[in-house]
């Protein structure tokens, strides 16, 4: 059974407007960044003092979007190119290397913010690129990118770029309290994470969740599960009596419902925004949304 969760949380917060390959007016400095759950953050400690280009649309897969050359082009002529790294982005590869051959500065959050490898899975041994499903470790991305943007975009208002991180990272300080209270009600006999693919490294590490599988076992959704891997994956969602897949909104479920189907116990297929934000009204039309939105279905899907 699909559960259809609320996704409207905390309409309160400070909400700027992300969109793919937005151009400012402006002929000013720009900012490139990749995905669009970074460009929010680097969005929120820019402000106006500099245009913000997202590469990425909305509800796009990180692991599989492409750009055109036009934007291409774009990145070249960056000030400044944020990008998460680690592979995570493995269709602009290419484009990330030129640039940074052409002389571009480039800060990539993931390799910078204690990265960790995947445990399990046919990933297993590499890094892990989902970094941004640890608040705390975004909280230490916002440092990165004000210090980058203070060294590398032209004229900028230093003071102002301090106090915009300043102010975000309190933000984020206080979405990992919220989600600390939240997951603090699923008991610990349920803190167990099925997804469609390796995503939730990080959050579990953050929040003591064990993540015991995924649909792919893979940290990327690329790559494909065999008959075996399903089976197994079925095997164990059973004796662990686990009661919620969760799946990312960007990808079909087709291959989740056959798993729920396989296994011996009742199991819903949640729905979630991770690995990209939704169009402004979603629910996660903010990386803070976002992420306020998961923890809350997470921990209704376990309790």
């Amino acid at each position: 059974m699909r559960r259809l969760l609320p996704l409207a949380l905390l309409t309160t917060l400070a909400a700027l407007p992300v969109t793919a390959c937005t151009h400012g007016s402006s002929d000013g400095p720009v900012v490139v960044v990749t995905t669009n759950i970074l460009g929010d953050v680097v969005q929120n400690v820019v402000g106006d003092r500099a245009d913000v280009t997202v590469l990425m649309p909305r509800g796009a897969d990180p692991h599989s979007f492409e750009i055109s050359a036009s934007d291409a082009a774009r990145v070249e002529g960056a000030d400044l190119l944020v990008s998460n790294g680690l592979g995570l982005e493995e269709g602009i590869g290419k484009t990330v290397d030129t640039a940074r051959a052409e002389g571009v500065p480039i800060l990539q959050i993931g390799e910078a913010v204690r990265p960790i490898e995947y445990r399990s899975g046919k990933s297993s041994g590499t890094m892990d690129p989902h970094v941004w499903t640890d608040p705390d470790r975004m909280r230490d991305a916002v440092a990165l990118i004000r210090d980058a943007v203070i060294e590398h975009v032209p004229d900028i208002d230093a003071n102002a770029v301090r106090t915009n991180a300043d102010g975000y990272a309190r933000e984020l300080a206080e979405l990992t309290a919220r989600m600390t209270d939240r997951f603090a009600t699923v008991p610990p006999d349920r803190r167990k994470l099925v997804t469609n693919h390796h995503v939730f490294g990080y959050l579990a590490q953050r929040f003591g969740f064990d993540a015991i599988g995924a649909v792919i076992p893979s940290g990327t959704t690329l790559a494909s599960p065999s008959a075996s891997d399903l089976s197994d994956l079925a095997t164990t969602v059973t004796a662990a009596r686990v009661p919620a897949i969760f799946v990312d909104s960007s990808q079909p479920d087709r291959l989740a419902q056959v798993l729920a189907s396989e296994a011996r116990v009742p199991v819903d297929v949640v729905s979630l925004f991770t690995e990209s934000l939704g169009e402004p009204d979603s629910g996660a039309g903010t990386y803070i949304e976002m992420m306020d939105s998961n923890s809350l279905a997470i921990a209704q899907g376990l309790s």
